[in-house]
């Protein structure tokens, strides 16, 4: 597992948040315009458009995109806390608590580990509004399987 100190993430943010978009390309987050906007040392931050392709019928943000978003940047984590040259991460489990519904505009996903094992961990995935109030709590665990 990758430790970052303050210094290590702040001289590796910039590289870390470029790769996380580029591994993006021609995937669901793409499809989703989900953009990988901070890490730090035990997070990564994420958000994604609240545009009509990510509604339900009646106009709201969809529970399936918000769980969509809070699966993609818990993974994104996984990588970016993990070595991803001698490992691969896939999902376990998600639950998503849906507490408020949004229209338009963005939301943000924050992904903070609760717990870092060498085989799994658990990540709370706190999605906001702009107005930093909270629309969904998810809990993503995964697992850390080595590459053959």
């Amino acid at each position: 597992m990758l430790n970052f100190t303050k210094k290590r993430m702040n001289d590796y943010k910039e590289k870390i948040l470029k790769i996380c978009n580029e591994s993006s390309k021609n995937t669901l987050m793409e499809t989703l315009e989900i953009e990988y906007i901070d890490v730090g040392e035990d997070f990564l931050l994420a958000k994604m458009p609240v545009t009509p392709k990510v509604h339900q019928p009646d106009g709201v943000l969809h529970g399936g995109a918000t769980a969509a978003l809070a699966e993609s940047i818990g993974s994104a984590a996984s990588y970016v806390f993990l070595d991803g040259n001698k490992f691969f991460v896939r999902g376990l489990e998600i639950t998503a608590n849906h507490v408020k519904s949004v229209k338009d505009g963005f939301v943000f996903a924050k992904a903070t580990i609760m717990h870092k094992g060498r085989t799994t961990q658990l990540w709370e995935i706190r999605v906001t509004n702009e107005d930093d109030q909270l629309v969904s709590l998810c809990k993503l665990t995964t697992i850390a399987l080595p590459r053959n």
